[in-house]
Formats: structure tokens, sequence, C-alpha cells
């Protein structure tokens, strides 16, 4: 059982169908609103995914990017900023092979350009993020003929620009295949230790949401890794508690649950609530952004 619990919260996600909760943050300044009442709630890091302020949409912009992290930053509350780089890797499959593939609803795109908005705030660095988050394998995405693409070739650029960017990966494994080259890229030297790995279930048609599977994973985890899980929907409450069960940290938020309770749509500070509420329910305490960055070591 781990004692010391760093929660997470993931935002918004890509998926527009977020967006029927009230409590869905769109613009900039919403998302990063959000992410401050979820940091005073006792989250130490904020998984960030923007969106395009008039659509609603998934964007892949710098400026909404730099915004976001801009009024976190000048907020002066405490928080690690994690910035999603898993933008662009879908490519929706035609009926008629390569005659009618790519099909709408292809978003494919260089690693580089996935990561286009880490490297811009790098460069410029007054808004630097403190984590970027990799997406390490090829998944079936939902039903239908909709993959989402991370080749090992690509998985290895997208680590080896955030190695010399300083820039902390967070590897996200959606099956046990993707945590298999998640080591390879730690023995290759790719990923500064300790390797800091989310375990992601519950996601159609990745790995399930069930113990079993977590605990296998979890079994062949490289060495003094810092991991997380969650599980999406219904699942992520009792997420919480595996997690912590098995030795690891925990993420909840509004890109992987809308609900408070049946029926009750909850923001995101509500979810991290709840989730304390858990972590102190099992005799853990939830541990700040300090030494969040202690146990990642962050400079």
């Amino acid at each position: 059982m781990n004692s010391d619990v760093i929660i997470t919260c993931a935002i918004t996600g890509d998926d527009t169908k977020v967006t029927k909760s009230p409590h869905c943050p769109i613009t900039p300044a919403g998302i990063a609103n959000s992410a401050i009442e979820a940091a005073r709630a006792g989250a130490a890091i904020v998984h960030i995914h923007v969106r395009d302020p008039d659509t609603g949409a998934f964007s892949m912009a710098t400026k909404h990017y730099r915004e976001v992290v801009k009024i976190i930053r000048e907020s002066q509350v405490d928080v690690l900023v994690n910035l999603t780089c898993g933008m662009g890797g879908y490519i929706c499959i035609g009926k008629e092979g390569l005659k009618d593939t790519p099909a709408a609803g292809s978003d494919f795109v260089t690693q580089k350009e996935r990561m286009r908005h880490v490297i811009e705030l790098c460069a410029e660095g007054l808004y630097r993020p403190d984590i970027a988050t990799l997406d390490c394998g090829t998944l079936n995405f939902g039903d239908g003929n909709r993959a989402y693409i991370s080749t090992p070739d690509y998985c290895r650029e997208g680590a080896a620009i955030l190695r010399d960017l300083n820039v902390k990966v967070e590897m996200e494994v959606f099956d046990t295949g993707n945590l298999w080259f998640v080591k390879q890229m730690v023995k290759e030297g790719l990923v500064p230790g300790p390797a800091m790995i989310q375990l992601c279930t519950g996601i159609p048609y990745g790995v399930p949401a069930d113990t079993g599977h977590l605990l296998a994973m979890v079994n062949t985890l490289p060495e003094n890794s810092v991991w997380s899980s969650f599980a999406i929907s219904r699942m992520q409450m009792p997420w919480v508690a595996q997690s912590i069960l098995l030795g690891g940290n925990v993420r909840v938020g509004l890109e992987d649950n809308l609900y408070l309770s049946k029926g009750v749509y909850a923001s995101n500070a509500q979810l991290v609530e709840k989730a304390r509420t858990i972590i102190e329910a099992m005799g853990a305490r939830v541990v700040g952004p300090q030494q969040a960055r202690e146990r990642l070591q962050l400079n």
C-alpha cells in the first residue's frame, strides 16, 4: 500500500462528449481556473488538454496552452503542470483500404508536430511545463475504424525530445505491450529516472479495468518507477482505492469521468475532494507538489 499519495487531476480531455457536463472547461481561462481549483482541493499535478474556445473541439494550438499555463503560474497556486502530447495520433480507416484511408476524423501528424506546443513553450522559457505526457503505443480506440497510432520510433523520438528539453516524461500505458515498450525505452536510456508511468485502464479496447490486469502490470513495472493508474467512468473512484492498495498514486478528473454520483455532474475540484476522502479513509495521506517534485526528481 502507498501511504503518501500524489493526486493528478485530468482537467478536460479531447472527447467532445465531455462538453455535455456543465462543469467542463472549454476556454483557456476556464481550464486554468478549474486546474487551480483542483490544486487547492489537493491535486499535486494537473494534466492539461486545450480546446478551441469557439467550438469546444480539441485543439493543438500553442497559444491556448500558453494562456492556460500563464494563468496557473500567475495565480501563485503551487501545482505541477503536465501538458498532453497525445493529440495528432488518430487515423480513421476507410472501408476500401488505401483507397479511402485516411478517412474523415483523422488528425495524424508527426511526433514533433504533436509536441510543438511543448517545444515552443520551452524555447520561450517563461511558461514551460513540468511534465509532458507521451502515449506509448498503438491502440484500437473504441469501436469502428479509429485507431491511435504511436509507433516505437515515434515514441523514441518523443522521449528524446522531452529528455533534451529537460521536461519530465509521463508515459501513458494503455495495454500490456505498451508497458513492455516503456521498459525498452528505459533500457535504451531515453527516459531519465525515475520513470513516471500512468497505467490507463478501461478505455476500449485497451487493458480492462480489473484487478488482475492492473496487478500484472504493476508486477512488471521498471524498478524504482513512480506510477499511477486510473479507470474511466463509474470505476474512477474504486480505482483510487485499488491503485493505493497496490502501491500507486491516483488520477481523477473530468477527462475520465463526469459524475460525482449517479446523475450528478462533478467539478474537477469535487472529484479531487472525493479522492482525497478515500485516500485519508484508507489511512494514507495526500502529498503536495513539493514532495511530488522530490519523488519525481524534478529540477
